[in-house]
This record gives structure tokens, sequence and C-alpha cells, in this order.
């Protein structure tokens, strides 16, 4: 990561390791009762692509219900202050209104950028295709992917597990990340920090993964906007 002025927006797969510790302990610190994101190490392996030591961040079994109005989201929804709720008792109730989604924060090498995979089962482990997964998100979602000129919705194989995911395309990434630092005057080393808090505030308005404020706290100063919102 370069200085403010020359910085492109993107990041190096070392910073991006450096980033994902940072934000796991910080997760942990902020909620340390719910479930945490775990780094998975990949070691190089021969003709791969994929860096020495570079892996990726996981936080899975988040458990979503959608009531009749609206969609309850459990440990995900802590970041509004809402009540958790027991996905054990919503199991009870009612298996057919539980969704559970798994989120992998990953490093792209041709955009040098984070890139978020996602994936959302039913109770019993049946897979949900895209579009019954939109169903999921919030109802500013559908606006945003449809007008935003940052990113889209596609399907593709996860790089380290070989099996179909859905992602956020990371290829206009590199720009909002650069205007979303524009006016910052962090050090390389709190830009780094803050990154992947900054970067996950933008693209979890998509998914409905909201961020806790409180990951900001201690880490830099730097204001989060909506990026990702029509322009």
């Amino acid at each position: 990561m370069a200085g403010p002025h020359k910085w492109d927006g993107t990041i190096s797969g070392l910073d991006f390791c450096e980033a994902a510790r940072t934000f796991s302990q910080r997760w942990k610190e902020v909620n340390p009762t719910l479930t945490h994101w775990v780094w998975i190490p990949r070691p190089m392996i021969s003709g791969s692509a994929i860096g020495e030591g570079v892996g990726y961040l996981s936080l899975e079994n988040m458990c979503h219900q959608r009531s009749t109005e609206d969609l309850v989201v459990s440990e995900c929804c802590t970041a509004d202050e809402e009540q958790s709720v027991d996905c054990a008792t919503l199991a009870q109730n009612d298996n057919r209104g539980i969704h559970f989604y798994d989120y992998h924060i990953l490093y792209n090498f041709s955009y040098n950028v984070p890139v978020l995979y996602f994936r959302g089962y039913q109770y019993d482990g049946q897979p949900l295709p895209l579009e019954r997964v939109k169903e999921d998100f919030p109802p500013h979602s559908s606006s945003i992917l449809k007008e935003s000129r940052w990113t889209f919705l596609t399907t593709e194989d996860h790089p380290f597990l070989r099996r179909p995911w859905h992602m956020l395309h990371p290829c206009g990434t590199r720009d909002w990340m650069k205007l979303l630092f524009s006016s910052s005057h962090l050090s390389k080393s709190e830009a780094v920090r803050q990154y992947l808090p900054s970067w996950l505030s933008v693209v979890g308005q998509v998914v409905g993964f909201n961020l806790p404020l409180a990951i900001h706290e201690g880490l830099s100063s730097s204001p989060v906007t909506n990026w990702m919102q029509p322009s």
C-alpha cells in the first residue's frame, strides 16, 4: 500500500494477511460470545496462483430466520444491537424458515483486493440458489445491485474449496476503496488495520451483513460512507 497520494486502492497479499489478523482479533474483542472469524491457512501448491501463506477468513453457520414481515437475522444482527435469535429454538419452531450462511473473505491476486464469497443453505443442508439468496437480502440491496457502478453478484468456484459459491465481483473494489480513503491521512499501518473493516462496511450493505461500528474503534479514525448507493 503506497502513500495517500499514490495509493490506487489495492492491497498486497502480505498486507491482506496482516489486515485479516487484526480484523479477526478485533471481532473477538467486540463480539466475544458470537461466532468468530477464523483464519484458514493455505500452503503453497505447485503450479498454483495462490501465494504461499495466504489463506482466507471464514465466518460460518450464521443463522437467518424470515418472519412473515421481514428477515430476522441472528448473530449478524448484533451490529444493529438487535436481540440475537436462538437458532436451536428456531429449529424447533420452524425448520423450513431457517437459512444458514457462510462468509469467506479471500484475497484476489488478479485485482489485488479482498473478495467476499458466501453461500446460503437450508436447515437440512440443501444449498440455496442465488435467486433464493437474494430474497434474504435487505430491501435496499436490489437497488444497489441494479444501479450501483461498483459491484455485481456472480457465482463462481471457490478458489480453495473448488465448489460453486456466490461472490461480489471485485472489479470496482479498487476504485471505491481509493475513493473511501482519499480524504484520510492515515499511515500505512493504520490504513492496513482499517482496510477490511472499511471494505466490509461497504460490501456488507449488499448482502445484509451489518458490521458493528465498535470494530472501527481503536483501529484508526476514518469515516465510512455509503459508496455502494446508486449515484
